[in-house]
C-alpha cells in the first residue's frame, strides 16, 4: 500500500528560452546538466519566422521559412529587432505588434516542447541581448506573458552563455563574452569565481548581426546580375526572398571552403527568354565587402574593456556566441584584438538556451550555490534644467538597484514637476532615448530652489525600470513602470485571448486535414480491396461498398467533419466485413491496412529542419576604426 503522504510533489517545470532574431531555442535541466528541447520538426532551433495564413490561422517556424517565397507578403522575420518600437505589421485589416508575433514563436517552442517531454509549461527565463533598452525589455517580457507564461526572469544573452560555460567550473576566471547573433551584437565581461557570476561591463550594438553579412551577400548579387543581364532583381519581393536563401548558404559555406558557387535557376525572365543566375563568391571577396560590418564590432569590444578596467592580458577566456561568430573573419578579429586563440567548447548557436535553463533551475530551487549579478547596459537619468540629462543609474551598474536624489523647481511658484525619464550616454535630453513622462502636482507655491522633490529610480533584476517623483514637504508621490509602446495590462489579455482563440482554430484545422487524409487512404483502401479480391467479393457486397464510397466522395466536398468521421468509418467497417469473410473462409489473416489503422504514422525521422531565415536589414553608421589591441585604448 503507497502512503500517498509521503509522496514527494513533483516540481514544475521551469524552461529557458533564447528569443533570437533569426532561430530561437529552449532548454530545461536534466540530472544537473542543461540540454536543448527538440521541436516537433526535429530540429535542435526554430526559425524565428511567423507566416499569417489567408485563413487567419499562423504557422510558425521551419514550415513558416519553407513558405517564406510563395507568401513573402504574409510572412514576418527579424521581428525582435522590432521589439520595444511602434513597428505594426498590418495584413487584412489587422495590426500585430511585435510582442504579440514574438508570443507566436515562444508560443510554438512551449507547446512542442511540452509535447516532447509530456509535461505542462508555465514558466519561463527568457534571454534579451544585454544592450537591449528598458522598453525593449518590457517588450519581451510582455511577449511571454501573452504567450501565457510567468516570466521568472529576464537575463542577458552574454551572461547566460558565460552560466552555461560556468556551471561546472570551479575557482576564479575572467571571461569576454563575444556574442554575435542574427540581428543583435553584444559584448560582455564577467568574473566567475566558484558560482559567483558577476558582470563587470557590457556593451553593444543591437541593429548589428549575422543578417547584415547576408545583406552584404545580397547586395553583391544583385550588383553582379544587373551588370551582366541588366535586371535589376530588387523589384521582384519572390526573387529577392530567394536571393536571402542563397546568400545565407553561401555565408554559410565560406565558413568552411574558400569560395561557393551560387546558382539560382530561372530567377527572372525578359523578352529574351528565362535568365539564370550563376556567381562564384570567394571568402576572399566576402570579407572585403564586409569589412566594415567587421570594424563595427570593435568598437563596442573596446568599450566594453574600457569600462571594465581591465586589460587583454587579464582575461582567461573570450567566448564567442551566436551563429555568425562562427565566420573566420570574426575569429581572426577577435584573436589579432585580444592576442588569444577564442574558446571553442560551447556550441555557439545554442548555448544561450542552455544558460537560461541553467538560471531557470536557479530560481526553481534545482540548482544552487549559484549567483547572478547583471548590470544595467546604459545610464538612466532625467531631463534637468536647461535640457541637460541628469544621471541617476549609471550604465554597468549591478542590479537590481534603487538609487534616490533630492531635486527642486526652476521657477518661482511652481506648482508641479514634469519628470521626464531618459536613457542613454549623451549629455544633452534630447539626444537621449525617452523611457517615458509623468507629472507630479499639488507642490505648495515657494520661490525657486525651496521645495525638496526627491526622485527614485528602481531597476529590478530583469532590468526593468520604475521611477517614482515625491514632495518631501507634502508627502504627495507619483510613480510609473516604465512601459513598451504604452502596451496597457489589458491589450496584453487581449493579445493572450487572439493566442488562444487561434491555436483552437490551429487545432480544428488539424483535426480536419487528419480527418481528410483518412478519409482519402479509406476510399483508396477501399477500392484496392475491390481490385485485388475481385473474385472473392460477392455483388452485393461490391455494391454496398461503392455506394459507401460514393457517400464519402461526396461528403469530402463538405465542412462537416464530424459527418465526414462517421462516413469514413461506415466505409472502414464495410472493408473490415469483407476481408474477415474472406480471410475467415482462407483461414489466413488479412494483410494490408486494417480497419482503424492510421495510415499516416510516420516510421522514420522528421524533416530536417532548414537554413535560418535571413530578416530585412536596418541601416545605421558605421564606427570606422582599426583592429588595434585594447591595451592601446588607455
Amino acid at each position: 500500500m503507497i502512503d500517498l503522504s509521503k509522496e514527494k510533489t513533483k516540481k514544475e517545470l521551469v524552461v529557458g528560452i533564447d528569443l533570437g532574431t533569426t532561430n530561437s531555442g529552449i532548454a530545461h535541466m536534466v540530472a544537473g546538466k542543461p540540454e536543448i528541447i527538440p521541436n516537433l520538426e526535429g530540429g535542435r532551433l526554430t526559425p524565428s519566422v511567423v507566416t499569417i495564413n489567408e485563413d487567419g490561422t499562423r504557422t510558425v517556424g521551419i514550415q513558416a521559412k519553407r513558405q517564406s517565397i510563395a507568401m513573402h507578403d504574409r510572412t514576418i522575420r527579424s521581428i525582435k529587432r522590432k521589439m520595444g518600437t511602434d513597428y505594426r505589421f498590418s495584413l487584412d485589416g489587422k495590426e500585430y505588434r511585435p510582442e504579440e508575433i514574438s508570443a507566436m514563436i515562444l508560443t510554438k517552442m512551449v507547446e512542442d516542447a511540452e509535447a516532447y517531454l509530456g509535461e505542462k509549461i508555465n514558466k519561463a527565463v527568457i534571454t534579451v541581448p544585454a544592450y537591449f533598452s528598458d522598453a525593449q525589455r518590457t517588450a519581451t517580457k510582455n511577449a511571454g506573458e501573452i504567450a501565457r507564461l510567468e516570466v521568472l526572469r529576464i537575463v542577458n544573452e552574454p551572461t547566460a552563455s558565460a552560466l552555461a560555460y560556468g556551471l561546472e567550473k570551479e575557482g576564479t576566471e575572467r571571461v569576454l563574452v563575444f556574442d554575435l547573433g542574427g540581428g543583435t551584437f553584444d559584448v560582455s565581461i564577467l568574473e566567475l569565481d566558484d558560482g559567483l557570476f558577476k558582470v563587470i561591463a557590457t556593451s553593444g550594438n543591437n541593429l548589428l548581426g549575422g543578417d547584415d553579412w547576408d545583406q552584404r551577400i545580397i547586395d553583391w548579387i544583385v550588383d553582379e546580375f544587373k551588370k551582366k543581364e541588366g535586371i535589376d532583381l530588387t523589384k521582384d519581393a519572390k526573387v529577392m526572398q530567394r536571393l536571402k536563401d542563397a546568400a545565407e548558404e553561401a555565408k554559410i559555406e565560406l565558413t568552411s571552403k574558400l569560395k561557393t558557387r551560387i546558382s539560382l535557376p530561372y530567377v527572372t525572365a525578359d523578352a529574351s527568354g528565362p535568365k539564370h543566375l550563376d556567381l562564384e563568391l570567394s571568402r576572399a571577396k566576402f570579407e572585403d565587402i564586409t569589412r566594415d560590418l567587421v570594424k563595427k564590432c570593435v568598437g563596442p569590444t573596446k568599450q566594453a574593456m574600457k569600462d571594465s578596467g581591465k586589460k587583454a592580458n587579464d582575461l582567461d577566456k573570450i567566448i564567442l556566441v551566436g551563429g555568425a561568430t562562427r565566420m573566420p573573419m570574426i575569429r581572426d578579429m577577435t584573436k589579432e584584438i585580444f592576442n588569444k586563440e577564442p574558446y571553442k567548447g560551447v556550441a555557439p548557436e545554442e548555448v544561450v538556451a542552455l544558460g537560461a535553463a541553467v538560471q531557470a533551475a536557479v530560481l526553481a530551487g534545482e540548482v544552487k550555490d549559484i549567483l547572478l549579478l547583471d548590470v544595467t547596459p546604459l545610464t538612466l537619468g532625467l531631463e534637468t534644467l536647461g535640457s541637460i540629462m541628469t544621471p541617476l543609474i549609471e550604465r554597468n551598474t549591478t542590479i537590481p538597484v534603487t538609487k534616490k536624489n533630492v531635486f527642486s523647481t526652476a521657477a518661482d511658484m511652481q506648482t508641479s514637476v514634469e519628470i521626464h525619464v531618459l536613457q542613454g550616454e549623451r549629455k544633452m535630453a534630447p539626444d537621449n532615448i525617452t523611457l517615458g513622462r509623468f507629472q507630479l502636482v499639488g507642490i505648495p507655491p515657494a520661490p525657486r530652489g525651496i521645495p525638496q522633490i526627491e526622485v527614485a529610480f528602481d531597476m529590478d533584476a530583469n532590468g526593468i525600470l520604475q521611477v517614482s517623483a515625491k514632495d518631501l514637504g507634502t508627502g504627495k508621490e507619483q510613480s510609473i513602470v516604465i512601459q513598451s509602446s504604452s502596451l496597457s495590462e489589458d491589450e496584453i489579455e487581449k493579445m493572450r485571448v487572439d493566442a488562444e482563440k487561434y491555436k483552437e482554430e490551429d487545432e480544428k484545422r488539424k483535426t480536419a486535414v487528419e480527418t481528410r487524409n483518412t478519409a482519402e487512404q479509406a476510399i483508396y483502401t477501399a477500392e484496392k480491396t475491390l481490385k485485388d479480391l475481385e473474385d472473392k467479393v460477392t455483388e452485393d457486397e461490391k455494391k454496398a461498398m461503392d455506394e459507401k464510397v460514393e457517400v464519402l466522395k461526396k461528403e469530402m466536398e463538405k465542412d462537416d467533419i464530424e459527418k465526414l468521421k462517421n462516413k469514413t468509418e461506415d466505409l472502414m467497417q464495410e472493408i473490415s466485413k469483407v476481408a474477415q469473410r474472406i480471410y475467415a473462409e482462407t483461414g489466413q489473416a488479412p494483410g494490408g491496412p486494417q480497419p482503424g489503422q492510421d495510415p499516416f504514422t510516420p516510421a522514420g525521422d522528421g524533416p530536417t529542419p532548414g537554413a535560418p531565415q535571413q530578416p530585412d536589414i536596418d541601416e545605421e553608421q558605421v564606427i570606422d576604426v582599426d583592429y588595434e589591441p585594447v591595451e592601446d585604448e588607455d
